[in-house]
């Protein structure tokens, strides 16, 4: 009778950690492409965060962009001075199937053309 209160909760915490690390918001198959002026650079667990202001068509649009955790980012060469408010850039990734000015970055690119990695090779 005691193992059905505990199955109950391991069940329960699997589901909230995969929901937490989920790619559902971003739209995986159409890869999008935005350049630039770094506003922001947030090295914090669990994930960094860049704030991107790029130049829309009715004015400055200012992207929210969710990347992998400082350990992860890490291990593919980046620290948290890597980018630096002022900084122009160009993200590869995927944007929020809502169409909101957020995304999953794949890859930074800058005008020089030196490019790092955003997720790991098995992402």
């Amino acid at each position: 009778m005691l193992m059905f209160p505990i199955c109950v909760f391991y069940f329960a915490a699997a589901g909230t950690l995969l929901a937490h690390h989920s790619t559902a918001p971003y739209d995986l198959i159409h890869g999008t492409i935005i350049s630039g002026v770094v506003a922001g650079f947030d090295w914090e667990n669990p994930h960094t965060h860049l704030r991107l202001d790029v130049a829309g068509e009715t004015g400055s649009e200012h992207w929210e962009i969710e990347m992998e955790s400082p350990a992860i980012l890490s291990r593919l060469g980046w620290t948290k001075d890597t980018l630096k408010p002022g900084d122009r850039i160009s993200v590869i990734g995927s944007r929020a199937k809502d169409q909101s000015f957020r995304m999953r970055a794949g890859y930074i690119e800058w005008p020089d053309g030196r490019k790092l990695r955003c997720l790991p090779a098995d992402s």
